[in-house]
């Protein structure tokens, strides 16, 4: 077996150290230094040659982070690193999965170009905006699952009304997973939007009365439609309702839109950096769970056991 040597780009810093802290090792030593234009360029501070190389960066806006996580990786590669996986907990740009119009980029396909041709021999990531993103990469994809985070949580909150809600019809297989878990039902928030970000009309597909309703869904970007989801379920007569989701982009309006709902709570995990600390707002770490996956990528052993 090769060494292994975890490291962090610069806005994953925080939870780069506490996968590293599960996994047993401390994060090697890297220099990101920029020009006065703000150009990066990255420099290892002690050898990868022949080792096993996890470089930890969540690809979130800006695409500094992008950026530099592929500098890091054509750094390892040139370093001569035996392999390099590129550790990214949340895969910016995933929403741009397919043409659903003409004349538009797929920029998830598109990153995935870039990774791989930066010199990535190993991709591992949470909770793909959508799955099929899987196939936009011709190296390994470890594909965790933030219901191994999530599912604990809910267990310990023992709800005796549980039901779960898809807060729009692309995100009806993940809520029915949860559902089939916890065996109980679950509805979809039907929406219309005129334009991103911008909700025209939404509806409720089924009974919520009585119910403590859980929201599902893989990020939170402006909570719009997570915050106008919980206020229709509660008018259809629900007892509460809380919402979880894996990645909290919360750009723009999204920390005064949730304080202002009738959430009572919203759950995501630590893929992101939380800007602004919110009583509504509750934190879980990934970093076990990533520690786990790279435990077992480095000892050729399964994840299956990683997911719920």
């Amino acid at each position: 077996m090769t060494e292994v040597k975890l490291f962090s780009g610069s806005n994953s810093h925080a939870l780069a150290e506490r996968i590293a802290k599960n996994y047993g090792k401390r994060l090697g030593d890297l220099t990101i230094s920029k020009f006065s234009d703000g150009e990066m360029s990255p420099s290892f501070n002690e050898s990868v040659r022949g080792c096993t190389v996890f470089l930890i960066q969540s690809t979130m806006p800006t695409a500094d982070n992008l950026l530099e996580l592929c500098l890091m990786i054509d750094a390892a590669k040139r370093a001569s690193a035996y392999k390099v996986c590129a550790v990214i907990p949340y895969y910016g740009y995933a929403r741009q999965d397919r043409k659903d119009r003409p004349r538009v980029s797929i920029a998830a396909k598109l990153i995935a170009n870039m990774l791989t041709s930066a010199g990535a021999d190993r991709i591992m990531t949470c909770d793909l905006h959508a799955g099929q993103i899987q196939g936009f990469f011709d190296i390994p994809l470890d594909h965790l699952n933030g219901s191994a985070i999530f599912v604990p949580y809910l267990e310990r909150l023992n709800l005796e009304n549980l039901i779960f809600a898809a807060p729009d019809v692309g995100g009806v297989a993940r809520a029915r997973s949860y559902a089939k878990h916890f065996e109980v039902e679950m509805v979809v928030c039907d929406k219309h939007r005129k334009r991103a970000n911008e909700i025209a009309s939404m509806q409720v597909i089924g009974d919520v009365e009585g119910k403590d309703v859980i929201l599902v869904d893989d990020l939170v970007d402006t909570a719009g439609t997570l915050c106008k989801a919980a206020q229709i379920i509660l008018d259809k007569g629900a007892l509460s309702v809380k919402a979880i989701a894996t990645h909290g982009i919360l750009s723009g309006n999204a920390y005064e839109n949730i304080e202002n709902s009738v959430l009572q709570e919203l759950v995501i995990t630590d893929t992101i950096p939380l800007k602004i600390t919110s009583s509504k707002i509750r934190v879980l770490s990934v970093a076990e769970l990533f520690s786990k996956a790279i435990h077992a990528v480095t000892g050729n052993t399964s994840i299956s056991s990683l997911f719920i």
